[in-house]
């Protein structure tokens, strides 16, 4: 086992899914088959417009061929193991180059770096990580300037992986997990809910809406950013009890079962859809919003 670099990028001609599966040639075999068992990162190159760097973890469960695309493989993602980064981390920064391994003996960046699949040090890996979970800034800055405050402040000790260098536990905790999820999906929706528009800021300066799986984690759904909606408290309770949904194209379904249909259209955005972040990548993913209509939506 080993840990790897997987390159993904979102207008990719290949069958990937990041937090389902990865596809890829029979050339990558050896090194993927490498994976099984154990952490690989994400990385979308360089050259991609407004590229996110190295952006999620996910761990690889086992690798099967393609049954429909002969020489083709699939890397199929351990369920529940995918987790988008807090801060996705550049390829290169102040200090230099983030993973050190593409360097070739001259210091230079060798061809390894255009590698679709490599492996990557414990050390590079234990770096990205602790710079992609690190999530101990607020996700909005104070009102009044200062750490302590009244209200609904809930104080939160930073991630730290020095504690946990070599260890990879961590990422199974579904405190941790939940805390970054909540940091990417209210930063891809500006801390506005998706269902109201409203961007309601507490006295301690926090955002007062939830980031909402599509479809939960008790179902089966990943923490992906197009899993999720930031939702303020009562679009919240309502998603998750199938009074409200989504379409594909995010237009606010209601319920028949609600007792107040005119409210609840009147308490919703006026163009009756929901907002939808900026990133293409970050928007709502159709198989997602089928589900909870599928499975929890009472039309």
């Amino acid at each position: 086992m080993g840990f790897g670099v997987f390159i993904h990028r979102s207008d990719s001609i290949y069958d990937d899914s990041p937090a389902d599966r990865y596809q890829f040639p029979r050339q990558y075999l050896t090194r993927v088959e490498a994976c099984i068992g154990d952490w690989i990162i994400y990385y979308e190159p360089r050259k991609v417009a407004d590229t996110r760097g190295y952006f999620a973890i996910a761990r690889v469960a086992r690798v099967v061929p393609d049954p429909t695309a002969p020489g083709m493989y699939l890397a199929l993602i351990e369920p529940g193991s995918y987790l988008d980064f807090a801060n996705p981390v550049p390829f290169t920064d102040a200090d230099g180059v983030t993973e050190r391994g593409v360097l070739n003996t001259d210091g230079r960046i060798s061809g390894r770096a255009q590698a679709a699949v490599r492996p990557i040090s414990r050390d590079d890996f234990n770096r990205i990580l602790t710079l992609g979970l690190d999530d101990s800034a607020p996700l909005l800055p104070r009102v009044d300037g200062s750490a302590s405050t009244s209200g609904f402040h809930e104080d939160q000790a930073p991630f730290t992986f020095e504690k946990t260098r070599d260890r990879v536990d961590t990422l199974s905790s579904r405190i941790v997990r939940d805390r970054i999820f909540r940091r990417v999906v209210l930063r891809a929706y500006d801390e506005r809910c998706a269902i109201t528009g409203l961007k309601l800021i507490n006295g301690g300066g926090r955002a007062e809406v939830a980031a909402a799986h599509i479809r939960p984690v008790e179902a089966n759904g990943p923490d992906i950013v197009s899993n999720g909606l930031a939702l303020s408290g009562t679009a919240h309770w309502m998603f998750d009890r199938g009074l409200i949904s989504l379409s594909d194209d995010l237009t606010i379904l209601i319920s028949r079962q609600t007792n107040d249909p005119d409210g609840v259209r009147a308490f919703t955005n006026k163009d009756g859809r929901a907002i939808a972040p900026r990133r293409v990548i970050e928007r709502p993913h159709p198989y997602f919003l089928r589900w909870h209509r599928e499975h929890c939506f009472k039309s």
